[in-house]
């Protein structure tokens, strides 16, 4: 007889209850109205991706970048409220971000 037999004997009345399951286990990030724009520019001859605009929270947008770079399996950075991409990942991103609710404006080339 285990723990729980035992417990359910001592008492008989008592109903379990069903825990609630996380079905989503991305934390939250607050999505704003105004479109992340997806810039892309060369910098020392190497092509990088930059997000810019996202005006909620600093870490929120630390999370949002670090979510990109595995999905992607690429590096980057954040900094000065920019999230830098290594490569040309423009439409991937885009999708990314639009699958998640953002709006997104593509700039440059």
């Amino acid at each position: 007889m285990d723990l729980k037999d035992q417990l359910k004997n001592l008492f008989p009345e008592h109903v379990e209850e069903e825990t609630p399951s996380e079905t989503n286990d991305a934390p939250e990030i607050w999505i704003q109205d105004d479109p992340i724009i997806c810039k892309y520019e060369k910098r020392k001859g190497k092509p990088i991706t930059i997000l810019e605009g996202y005006n909620g929270a600093q870490e929120d947008f630390k999370i949002l970048a670090k979510e990109i770079k595995t999905k992607l399996s690429v590096g980057g950075s954040f900094k000065d409220e920019k999230i830098i991409i290594q490569g040309d990942y423009r439409d991937r991103i885009m999708q990314i971000l639009k699958e998640k609710g953002f709006k997104v404006k593509r700039v440059g080339g």
